[in-house]
């Protein structure tokens, strides 16, 4: 039986996860990471929580149709309302007796009561030498995400930009309703993925698809039947990566006045017909406010550089379930 500060999911990959490639889509496995940490934070809590914070997830492998899917939560340290929580995502042909990690992240999780105000969680300790090293690259990246948050914040998307630039709108429908009655944190989260492909797709001509999704900071709940705006933009173009920046807004659509719900930065390939990565068709910034957005995403690039993800893998044969 797992421990109070784990929560573990196993199921297999539907027909229906399947996404534009043939394999699941990275907006589905940050579904998975979303509900996984949820039921996490509220076996610890006891209340229900809210996604405030997802960070860097590289979306190393991908996960077939039929895979045998394991993601697991553990919270790795707790402030006074907010779970922090590493989730890592493992698949694996079921015919086989051992799973392959495919993708790890940071999820911050927060506590609310009834009227929606943060509110206290039990302090979480480590016990070993294992959970202690985790806490302390936790504590450590703290700097670092309200570095990235602080960037992210001074940026502007006006008309002036001159990139591939994708705006998704629809109406936020009753399934895709959470617990506490307003929109999934992971369905947000599919929906910043699709735009991204959307727009990435655009710009190379070809399906892209998501090796890595960071800096997705959730501001303000989306509600049922809220008007949805997704703005995608491409900002920078590495040799082969297509960074993509991802604003969800929403609103009333009586007085379609939308508020910043969330954020994210995208990273988004192309494959050729054999599935490996294609160089990326370079953009060169046009406008200051161009310049300002490139600047912008290799600033983000160098601050994870000098941060790398120092934690600690398990073995990647390994299955994540206590007792295998």
């Amino acid at each position: 039986m797992a421990a109070r500060d784990t929560a573990v999911l196993r199921f297999l990959a539907a027909p229906t996860d399947a996404g534009r490639t043939g394999t699941v889509d990275g907006g589905r496995v940050l579904e998975w990471i979303d509900k996984a940490a949820y039921a996490c934070a509220v076996g610890w809590s006891r209340a229900y929580c809210v996604t405030a914070y997802v960070g860097n997830i590289h979306f190393d492998r991908p996960v077939s149709v039929g895979d045998m899917v394991e993601v697991a939560a553990k919270i790795v340290h707790t402030g006074r309302s907010s779970m922090h929580i590493r989730v890592e995502v493992a698949s694996a042909d079921p015919r086989e007796q051992r799973v392959t990690l495919r993708d790890t992240c940071l999820i911050i999780m927060v506590a609310v009561d009834g009227d929606g105000r943060p509110t206290p969680v039990p302090q979480w300790t480590p016990e070993t030498e294992h959970e202690r090293r985790q806490q302390a690259v936790t504590k450590r990246r703290i700097e670092l995400r309200n570095s990235i948050e602080a960037l992210m914040a001074e940026q502007k998307y006006t008309d002036e930009g001159t990139a591939e630039e994708t705006v998704l709108r629809f109406l936020a429908a009753p399934t895709d309703i959470n617990w506490g009655g307003k929109v999934h944190g992971g369905t947000a989260m599919r929906w910043i993925d699709e735009a991204a492909f959307v727009c990435g797709s655009r710009w190379a001509g070809r399906p892209v698809i998501a090796v890595y999704a960071g800096g997705v900071r959730f501001y303000r709940p989306m509600h049922i039947g809220h008007l949805v705006e997704v703005r995608a933009r491409l900002i920078h173009t590495a040799a082969r990566g297509l960074h993509i920046s991802v604003n969800c807004w929403s609103g009333d659509p009586a007085t379609g006045e939308l508020q910043l719900t969330t954020n994210c930065l995208m990273v988004m390939v192309a494959l050729d017909d054999a599935g490996h990565a294609l160089p990326a068709r370079q953009w060169h910034p046009v406008s200051q406010e161009d310049r300002d957005l490139d600047a912008f995403a290799r600033e983000l690039v160098r601050l994870r550089a000098d941060f790398p993800d120092s934690f600690q893998r398990v073995d990647p044969s390994v299955s994540l379930l206590p007792g295998d």
